[in-house]
């Protein structure tokens, strides 16, 4: 099945609203719970980079497990980082250490090889050139940085696609429905990712399927 691209940004307010409503509790433990699995170094009192934060929720729970790691939050919806500052305010210990960045890739808002961590969930199959994100990790990441990026992978077929929006969103609202349905066609398969990664001159991360519908994209910088 051919990739169909979706909108880069998630700006609207609606949508905003429903993702900050919505309960993504088991996507995001899944990405913490991989974030220990395939560390390789340690994740305590790190400069960690978020890429595509949304709501922050995985900031913040890195954060939490993780009081001496600082993190750089970036996302390019301003209505996503409104519901990010607004759980932020009541979590002073969490947002001194969290510095939220309105912009999209390539930023010049980055520091330039500075981050030892670099995280994404749920950022690439938004992408219409991947190879900004690819870019990105080796411009601002330092030598040898751990990574760890988190996306949906694309199904076969378009039975596939609706089979797991009916699985995994039957009863979310329909922008949330609608999203998730376009975002599955907009995803990449693994072999895709794999190339990417050639083209990139990243021959330190791997691809891993860990999922019905995700995969993941880890190990570390040059």
């Amino acid at each position: 099945m051919k990739r169909r691209l979706e909108p880069e940004l998630m700006d609207d307010a609606e949508q905003a609203e429903a993702y900050a409503e919505e309960d993504f509790s088991e996507p995001n433990a899944l990405f913490i719970s991989l974030l220990r699995e395939f560390a390789t170094g340690p994740l305590d009192g790190v400069e960690a980079l978020d890429l595509g934060c949304g709501p922050a929720d995985i900031v913040i729970r890195f954060l939490r497990a993780h009081p001496r790691s600082r993190c750089d939050a970036l996302d390019g919806s301003e209505a996503m980082l409104a519901h990010a500052r607004s759980v932020l305010a009541a979590l002073p210990g969490v947002a001194q250490r969290c510095r939220l960045i309105h912009d999209i890739l390539p930023s010049a808002q980055l520091p330039s090889q500075h981050y030892d961590l670099i995280l994404s969930n749920s950022l690439l199959h938004h992408l219409h050139d991947p190879g900004v994100l690819w870019r990105t990790l080796k411009d601002v990441g330092k030598p040898g940085a751990q990574v760890l990026i988190m996306d949906l992978m694309r199904p076969a077929s378009a039975g596939f696609v609706e089979a797991l929006v009916e699985t995994y969103a039957s009863g979310a609202p329909e922008v949330l429905r609608r999203d998730f349905r376009n975002s599955l066609f907009a995803a990449f398969e693994p072999q895709e990712i794999q190339d990417q990664l050639r083209e990139a001159g990243l021959p330190g991360l791997e691809v891993a399927v860990v999922s019905d519908r995700h995969l993941a994209v880890h190990g570390r910088l040059p």
